[in-house]
């Protein structure tokens, strides 16, 4: 396999801050959050989204998805880490969330 596609596991976390004063606002937020949704990403906080990806490029094309879908107000950042790097993620205060879809390499096939 070519070291382009090797299969290199992958997590992109998308952070908004998207202002909501005004029903233009509020629908623009509501848009994006849909916008994630329907890519694939699971909600991790109220604005802290994460989606698993297979390798480099799946991100790269995930980043050009979301520069395409962006809001015009507000903050969006996306931040790049391996999986092993987003297993150490450590809950220091609430409750860790179940989420009914799968999010984890447990089981996760590659066609």
């Amino acid at each position: 396999m070519s070291e382009e596609r090797r299969i290199r596991f992958m997590r992109l976390l998308v952070l908004f801050d998207l202002p909501v004063g005004t029903a233009a606002q509020k629908k623009r937020y509501a848009a994006f959050r849909k916008f994630l949704i329907k890519e694939g990403y699971l909600m991790l906080q109220n604005s802290v989204y994460s989606k698993l990806l297979l390798n480099e490029a799946a991100v790269a094309s995930a980043l050009t998805r979301l520069q395409a879908n962006r809001p015009s107000e507000g903050l969006v950042q996306a931040l790049r880490v391996t999986e092993r790097q987003f297993a150490t993620m450590v809950c220091i205060a609430g409750k860790e969330v179940a989420h009914d879809e799968v999010d984890t390499m447990e089981n996760f096939l590659v066609l």
